[in-house]
């Protein structure tokens, strides 16, 4: 059976450490994707006012606040504990207020996992 490990980093300051131990604890592909939660744009808003068409510049303007979600599928439970416990380790303990989300499940068909393209 496979797995997908799904990490949802609330310091994108950290995303480094944690990619270094997935990649040490045995993560053969890792996806990062940047998000955002409720309680972040309930915070401090989505920006609406970027134009149609914005220039690199304006795309950096953006004063929101982003989370990391780091996933990745692998085929033995004991390589996704050994993620979690990488992921635990690179943020000082899940446990602390806003350091993320962490969480394992099972996965019943996967395609192109072993494909060339990771």
């Amino acid at each position: 059976m496979s797995y997908i490990v799904v990490f949802v980093l609330d310091s994108p300051d950290l995303c480094q450490d944690v990619l270094d131990a997935w990649e040490d604890a045995g993560a053969k592909g890792i996806t990062i994707l940047e998000s955002t939660g409720i309680g972040r744009v309930r915070q401090a808003g989505i920006r609406d006012n970027i134009p149609l068409m914005p220039s690199l510049s304006n795309l950096f303007k953006s004063d929101e606040t982003h989370n990391r979600t780091f996933f990745s599928v692998v085929e033995d439970l004991d390589i996704a504990h050994a993620l979690v416990k990488a992921a635990q380790d690179a943020v000082g303990g899940i446990e602390k207020p806003n350091s993320g989300l962490l969480f394992i499940a099972p996965l019943l068909e996967v395609y192109g996992l072993n494909s060339e393209n990771g």
